[in-house]
């Protein structure tokens, strides 16, 4: 029960914090659900599908705080639908684990996405070493 209510209680927090960075457009969050905690110090990688060349661009590489949240990914533009498109977020979960001394299937973990709208987007993982899940969150 006590495991329940703390996921209860990260899983609102994720819901009120996610909106303090109003500035932002995208924010994220991990949580490890073997253990019931946030996930700190996991680089996550943010990249853009270009449309004309057919590749993937390096939007830039945030790390998870304390609180395993990254809230400031993808600053509002002036021209909202400029950051219309595919997006992907790239978690490189491999030395968390390690450092852990955990083993893990997954190295890393890619999130592909759209925005097509001027609303905030919240995409966070639940993790654990042999699998991940992800939704859109507010």
């Amino acid at each position: 029960m006590k495991k329940f209510l703390y996921l209860f209680f990260v899983i609102l927090f994720t819901s009120v914090s996610a909106q303090e960075k109003k500035e932002f457009q995208l924010s994220s969050h991990i949580l490890d659900i073997t253990v019931g905690q946030p996930v700190e110090k996991v680089d996550v990688q943010l990249e853009k599908f270009d449309e004309t060349t057919k590749q993937w661009v390096s939007l830039g590489k945030k790390q998870t705080d304390k609180n395993g949240r990254i809230v400031d990914f993808l600053p509002y533009s002036k021209n909202l639908k400029s950051n219309y498109g595919k997006y992907k977020l790239i978690f490189l979960t491999e030395d968390y684990f390690k450092n852990k001394k955990v083993e893990s299937f997954y190295p890393f973990i890619e999130v592909v996405f759209q925005i097509n709208d001027d609303k905030h987007y919240h995409v966070p993982i639940t993790l654990s070493p042999f699998g991940y899940s992800t939704y859109r969150g507010s």
